[in-house]
């Protein structure tokens, strides 16, 4: 099989488990379109009694039509709103403020960059082969090196041979 095929098979695979990490660390809720709608539609849902359920996080309320669709919206600093919920018997939870990112995501996110640039590293070396040309190899020749021995013919080596009388 070709070294360089290989090579890009290699280098395809580990994009695809890359890709298939990402997917698998993905929140569930980031997987299904979630439909950002304005505060006022949201008091207007509520009070047509279409909200089911409300998970509120800092200013962001994320919860779920009584169909079952999601929705998003940000909210101000609104007293009433909870009251409102209530009137409606919305089902409320509060979450702590969070960044969104799980640690191993950032842990992927940060030793990405790392883990390309190794690559791109290990395939350039191996690119780089043989002779002073291959990285990190500076002045390593692979020329042999003649001693007078080696080089001398002497009479012993050649006697009884006939091209020698010429």
């Amino acid at each position: 099989m070709n070294a360089n095929f290989r090579n890009l098979a290699l280098w395809a695979i580990i994009g695809l488990l890359v890709v298939a990490l990402v997917m698998l660390f993905q929140q569930p809720g980031q997987r299904t379109p979630i439909r950002d709608i304005s505060f006022s539609e949201l008091l207007t849902q509520i009070d047509q009694g279409r909200v089911h359920d409300v998970t509120i996080a800092g200013n962001e309320v994320v919860g779920h039509f009584n169909d079952n669709r999601p929705f998003t919206t940000y909210i101000p600093n609104d007293a009433n709103l909870i009251p409102r919920l209530q009137q409606h018997n919305v089902s409320i939870s509060a979450k702590p403020l969070s960044d969104g990112s799980s640690w191993l995501m950032t842990l992927l996110l940060n030793a990405l960059p790392l883990v390309a640039f190794l690559g791109v590293w290990i395939f350039l070396s191996r690119q780089m082969q043989g002779g002073a040309g291959r990285a990190m190899g500076f002045g390593k020749s692979k020329a042999k090196l003649l001693t007078e021995m080696a080089g001398k013919v002497t009479f012993e080596d050649v006697a009884g041979v006939d091209e020698a009388k010429e």
